[in-house]
């Protein structure tokens, strides 16, 4: 029978975590991180190894690793949130490129800080693969090879139907795109080392104590205040539970399945043999990897959205989602028709209204954050997390001069429109990725609308 919820597959695998204290009372520190996700690890990590006098304590609602950071897909990958192009519109072609670049490298900075760490976390660098198959994806997919030629860094290539079998047999595959900046994980066990890592270096964090509200100087929990010179935000898709923050970040929904471990015969019928992560061009799009221990896992969306920007606190998911997602898996590999479905869960990440994941730093409120990225963040919070070190201890660097740096995003509508919105855009993509299922040719006008109406 499939497991559902548990915070995630990833967690249940190795266990969750025995509970770390509750703030004791009133404190004083000179930074405060709000979160205990990779954000804000990654921050406390970086900026104790920096100054080590430093006094961080890390404040976290539940515990370290609750949500997304411990529920991904686990793609340490180089995408910019939010794309290139709007980017580069907004700050320039060079900022841009320098930012692919620094993402580009950050994937071998988490490898590097794993093995110094001692992280046995699954880490595999084995590229992403994205497939095409209906003819309006492989026209998507054509489109975007163009574009990313056009683009230092980036280093894809263009599979044909042949080559992209021969890397993972996805049925019916017309072609595909790969590139090597992508590394697989498991998000759990990355999270638990880091944690612990980040408690060697002397660092406190505080677990089960929600923080209701911040302002300069001060994040006010049931259990006390603690009172900074920085507070630092690091709370994703649980933005929306902070005083004031209602509107800032929408926490989107996605949601995952995890097959049985799969005998090494299935492995050789579907080609999938490396380290590839696997991505699709649909418009309601995918994201899988195979596992350390044979499995594969793979994720989509499924209720995108729920009402008033609620969350949801044990990682279940529902059973259509768990129904539709195995569907999924099971056209893309026919072989897997009888495998099982041993775990289901979801996760909420964070969605500015641009889509633009930001990193921010006010050195005259002491007040910083850094986050939204719709999905991207396994990589992102490790370069969020240098970048909000830099601004903390106030040095200039190609860090902080950063295109993301200061970025805002206008606030999301209030309801009922955002719920209305969200879900008629996701409708209006499943009603054209089932277009395209039935033979239309091109991309449907459907999903160009819908893309105009979430600002993508």
């Amino acid at each position: 029978m499939t497991v559902n919820g548990g915070v995630s597959f990833w967690w249940q695998q190795i266990g969750l975590p025995a509970p770390r204290r509750t703030l004791p009372g009133s404190i004083d520190v000179d930074v405060a991180i709000v979160g205990a996700g990779y954000t804000g690890l990654w921050t406390a990590y970086y900026l104790k190894k920096a100054e080590p006098s430093l006094r961080i304590a890390v404040l976290e609602a539940r515990f370290a690793g609750f949500g997304a950071s411990g529920r991904n897909g686990g793609w340490l990958t180089n995408e910019i949130t939010g794309g290139r192009e709007r980017m580069a519109k907004t700050y320039g072609r060079q900022p841009t490129i320098d930012h692919q670049h620094a993402l580009n490298a950050t994937i071998d900075e988490v490898l590097t800080i794993a093995v110094d760490e001692g992280i046995d976390a699954d880490i595999r660098k084995g590229g992403e693969l994205t497939v095409a198959y209906t003819p309006a994806q492989l026209g998507r997919l054509q489109s975007m090879a163009e574009a990313l030629a056009a683009w230092p860094g980036t280093d894809s290539t263009l599979l044909s139907a042949s080559d992209t079998a021969s890397r993972v047999n996805v049925a019916g595959t017309l072609g595909g795109i790969w590139h090597p900046h992508c590394a697989k994980v498991h998000p759990a066990k990355l999270a638990r080392g880091l944690t612990e890592a980040v408690e060697r270096l002397g660092v406190d964090i505080y677990e089960n104590t929600p923080v209701h509200e911040i302002e300069p100087g001060r994040a006010r929990t049931d259990f006390g205040t603690v009172r900074a010179t920085h507070i630092l935000r690091a709370t994703e898709g649980f933005t929306a539970n902070l005083a004031g923050e209602h509107r800032t970040w929408l926490p989107m929904n996605s949601s995952m399945i995890v097959t049985e471990p799969l005998p090494e015969t299935t492995w050789e019928s579907i080609n999938w043999q490396g380290y590839d992560t696997l991505g699709d061009m649909a418009h309601v799009y995918m994201y899988a990897q195979r596992t350390a221990d044979g499995r594969i896992a793979l994720g989509g969306r499924g209720v995108p959205y729920r009402y008033g920007s609620a969350v949801d606190t044990d990682g279940s998911t529902q059973p259509a989602t768990i129904d539709s997602l195995t569907a999924l898996l099971r056209r893309f590999f026919p072989a897997l028709h009888s495998a099982a479905i041993d775990h289901a869960w979801s996760g909420v990440l964070g969605v500015p209204r641009d889509w633009s994941a930001s990193v921010t730093h006010d050195p005259r409120t002491g007040l910083g954050f850094a986050g939204g990225y719709v999905g991207t963040g396994v990589t992102a919070t490790n370069l969020a997390g240098r970048t909000l070190r830099d601004l903390v201890l106030g040095h200039t660097t190609d860090l902080t001069r950063a295109p993301w740096v200061g970025h805002r995003a206008r606030r999301w509508e209030f309801e009922p429109l955002r719920y209305l919105a969200v879900h008629g855009i996701y409708a209006a993509y499943r009603a054209a990725d089932t277009s395209e299922a039935r033979g239309r040719q091109t991309s449907s006008p459907i999903a160009r609308l819908a893309d105009l109406v979430a600002g993508r």
